[in-house]
């Protein structure tokens, strides 16, 4: 199979934060973009979600229980030491 180069344009920053990602996996950047174009190909797609991720259930129910926590904090135990929080959660 025939290699052809390609050009583009990166921002700098994410250039060496991706070239340090890939490099912490073993790759480097023409091996990470070749995975993701025959990834594309194969799928017929981009290979992954675009766009905000949207919350489970289980998240929302996390989400909704955090605000409660903040709007009313008086009804909610804290915590100052944490081998307190540990000892009374392992009770």
């Amino acid at each position: 199979m025939a290699l052809k180069s390609t050009n583009i344009k990166i921002e700098e920053e994410l250039k060496k934060q991706s070239q340090q990602l890939f490099y912490d996996l073993g790759l480097d950047m023409t091996t990470a973009v070749n995975i993701f174009l025959r990834q594309a190909v194969k799928e017929q797609a981009i290979p992954f979600r675009i766009g905000e991720p949207v919350p489970n259930a289980e998240t929302l129910e996390a989400l909704a229980e955090v605000e409660e926590m903040r709007k009313s904090p008086e009804k909610h135990k804290g915590y100052i030491d944490v081998d307190e929080m540990m000892k009374e959660l392992l009770e």
